[in-house]
């Protein structure tokens, strides 16, 4: 993006700063010899307004007057202007190191963070640039407007006399320059994606990526898993190793319970039972 921005610098400050313009504005007087019928006002960058005069008729023999316009706006019109030659100036000279020494534009740090604090800052003066001009220019054509100016001649307080614009100033040119100050804000604002990529600050970040809720508890489920899988294989080892399955077979040869046999059950016959009142008895026999 940064090859288009010295195209659209040149363009913001010839619009502007080769501006020239002029307005015409006709007193016609009660008496018709002392009329003048083509007063032109001429006026340029840097827009010191209060510097140009004019020399309207008086409708009066042989008498005429001096009168400035008002306003002087030549610090936001100089302002746009150098912030746009510096800004083609930048533009075309890192254009230049991006083509041709691209290597040496890469290696360490130092470029790429003096490049990015430069575009930061361009962009805030195009935008600051822009705005004081644009505002500017609004007071510049109020300041030009022929019926403002004409409030200013003598001869046309007077009902008798007939005042009126012949020609109004051409503005278009004016406001081209605006939209490209804000062109070249909008382009500039952009180039600093594209300029942060080449710092170490969006490379480290991107080498140590900050985790998210949903990956912080998958890696904290596969380490779960992980210690489960741990503790299953030493499990395994533990089982199938030899002396640990000799020992566990020794204890458990060492360790009987006392066997008990039966002998043969001893049946009393059921009338025994009811005749003596006795409950079934049956006798085991150790042996």
């Amino acid at each position: 993006m940064v090859i288009f921005a010295p195209i659209f610098a040149v363009c913001a400050f010839a619009t502007c700063g080769g501006y020239s313009g002029h307005l015409r504005v006709r007193v016609e007087c009660l008496d018709k010899s002392q009329s003048n019928l083509s007063i032109t006002v001429n006026f340029a960058y840097p827009f010191r307004l209060q510097q140009v005069h004019f020399q309207p008729t008086l409708c009066e023999r042989n008498r005429q007057e001096s009168i400035f316009l008002v306003g002087d706006y030549s610090s936001s019109a100089q302002f746009f202007v150098t912030v746009a030659v510096f800004a083609f100036f930048y533009s075309l000279m890192a254009t230049v190191v991006y083509i041709y020494y691209q290597n040496k534009y890469r290696e360490g740090n130092r470029g790429p963070l003096v490049d990015f604090v430069v575009t930061v800052l361009f962009a805030f003066m195009w935008l600051v640039s822009s705005c004081a001009w644009a505002k500017s220019l609004s007071d510049v054509k109020s300041a030009t407007d022929p019926t403002q100016v004409l409030l200013l001649i003598s001869a046309c307080r007077y009902p008798a006399n007939r005042c009126s614009a012949s020609h109004h100033p051409v503005w278009s040119e004016l406001n081209t320059s605006v939209v490209f100050g804000f062109v070249n804000f909008i382009l500039w604002t952009g180039n600093i994606w594209f300029v942060f990529k080449e710092t170490g600050w969006y490379k480290t970040g991107q080498r140590y990526p900050m985790r998210s809720a949903s990956g912080r508890r998958a890696n904290g489920m596969s380490q779960r898993l992980y210690s489960q899988s741990s503790f299953d294989q030493s499990g395994d080892s533990f089982y199938q190793h030899p002396y640990s399955q000799g020992s566990f077979n020794q204890s458990i040869g060492s360790f009987r319970l006392p066997q008990t046999r039966l002998g043969q059950p001893i049946i009393i016959s059921q009338g025994d039972v009811t005749s003596k009142g006795l409950n079934p008895i049956i006798f085991v026999n150790d042996i």
